[in-house]
């Protein structure tokens, strides 16, 4: 009997390390049911979305106020469009701008959202109309590489 009981709470053991791992799996990988509220679509166009994934979380003064939902290629005008779903109780003017920024030096890339001074809201289906692009590090490694070759050049 007693080997039995000791079983039994080493199986609920494990089982709740289990859920554990779970739960934290979820969390790190943005799987997580969270927020759960009513929300609204918007979408942006970019030059350059870098890593940007969908799930990613869209910020706001460092609150999550969304996700990315969709990523597609516009083939007119030769950018990326991102559609992002905000929860209703956040609302942002028509002259919010969208900028894609990073966590930390190599973190999770997200996009950042800044509120302008309009009096009018953004709504379903609207489009952010200002945006700035991931910066690309390889794409500043080699500015600063080629300004440097170029001013060593100019040495007489």
């Amino acid at each position: 009997m007693q080997r039995s009981t000791l079983d039994l709470w080493v199986g609920l053991f494990v089982m709740g390390g289990i859920g554990a791992l779970l739960v934290l799996a979820m969390k790190v990988g943005n799987m997580s049911g969270g927020g759960g509220g009513e929300t609204y679509a918007l979408t942006a166009n970019f030059d350059n979305i870098g890593g940007l994934k969908p799930r990613a979380p869209v910020k706001s003064a460092g609150v999550v106020v969304g996700r990315v939902t969709g990523i597609s290629f516009d083939n007119d005008k030769f950018n990326a469009r991102v559609t992002l779903n905000i929860e209703k109780t956040y609302t942002f003017p028509k002259d919010t701008s969208a900028s894609i920024l990073t966590s930390g030096l190599l973190g999770e890339q997200y996009i950042g959202l800044e509120g302008g001074g309009d009096t009018v809201n953004l709504g379903t289906g609207d489009k952010i109309k200002q945006t700035q692009s991931a910066v690309v590090l390889e794409k500043l490694i080699g500015q600063f590489l080629y300004s440097k070759a170029a001013e060593g050049g100019d040495k007489k």
